[in-house]
């Protein structure tokens, strides 16, 4: 196994071995997980992401910030400029802590709001007081997500449908319906969808349905918004190395071997996709609504 890491997200290197690749040792934890029990340990860009003010000023508020991509995207705004609300469930809250001092290691506010985001009064509750604690809200990321593979259709719960569903649709939908009234022109929302929105896995039947929808809901809330100088695209990972994996995100056979389909025969890292993100919520992005950024090692989205 491959164990190299970039020193920063700028210097030429070979992408098939900048990250370890598999085979990874077997493991699995209990959900939601902690990043610190993974082995190899994520790269969220603590030590490689370099920021350069593109964010200077803004108001952001990231679900799943804790750990994985909401991690490295959280660490990024910070490095870039923003002030940040996180949210997360609460028995994640020692790699929030981790989270929020590296947020506050740039001089950036760093708001904790842990909460279940399948309430539907604590998503609006969420959004109000990450706009009171921070004097507004010009960017709101929407990454937390359940999955959990199922072999068959029959092993699905009722009660694990709608908990995907909960948790992917509709809080994104609640989230984005508070926080439309509240943002200024020039604001932003960037959804989390998935490679699975368009080719998805026999054992992710709920989670890709799940993704399929943020697709479309996305396009569709993009064209709604605009005339308010409001954008909103999506970021669809393929294969990312993130403790949503090991946690019951695939099956445990499935871990050691965890990336090798893709062209680039690894997983992608969480810090690969927080620059996706970034660009995303700045203004360099200015002509860009309702898209669906694909970041998956070379498996192109339709």
């Amino acid at each position: 196994m491959s164990t190299s890491k970039p020193q920063d997200q700028f210097s030429m290197q070979d992408p098939l071995t900048q990250y370890p690749q598999p085979p990874f040792p077997a493991q699995t934890q209990a959900a939601p997980g902690l990043d610190a029990k993974m082995d190899p340990e994520p790269d969220h860009g603590e030590k490689t992401y370099i920021g350069f003010g593109r964010l200077k000023g803004r108001k952001a508020l990231i679900t799943g910030a804790d750990s994985g991509i909401g991690r490295a995207t959280a660490i990024a705004f910070a490095r870039e400029g923003a002030d940040i609300v996180l949210n997360y469930m609460p028995t994640e809250q020692r790699d929030a802590d981790e989270v929020i001092k590296l947020i506050e290691a740039q001089g950036r506010k760093a708001v904790a709001l842990p909460g279940d985001l399948k309430d539907e009064g604590f998503c609006r509750n969420l959004v109000a007081e990450a706009a009171r604690s921070l004097g507004g809200l010009d960017i709101l990321v929407n990454v937390a997500g359940k999955q959990e593979a199922r072999k068959d259709i029959g092993e699905i719960t009722s009660q694990q449908f709608d908990d995907t569903l909960k948790t992917n649709i509709y809080a994104l939908f609640w989230l984005c319906q508070a926080a439309v009234p509240l943002m200024p022109a020039g604001a932003t929302i960037i959804n989390t969808a998935s490679i699975q929105s368009y080719q998805p896995s026999a054992t992710l039947l709920d989670y890709a349905t799940t993704k399929a929808a943020i697709v479309a809901f996305t396009k569709a809330l993009a064209k709604q918004v605009i005339d308010r100088g409001i954008r909103v695209n999506a970021v669809a990972p393929g294969p990312i190395w993130t403790v949503l994996q090991p946690s019951g995100g695939q099956p445990p056979e499935k871990i050691p071997e965890f990336g090798s389909q893709t062209p680039m025969k690894r997983p992608g890292q969480p810090a690969e996709c927080a620059p996706l993100y970034v660009l995303l919520a700045s203004q360099e992005s200015s002509y860009i609504t309702g898209e669906v950024f694909g970041v998956t090692g070379g498996n192109p989205l339709p």
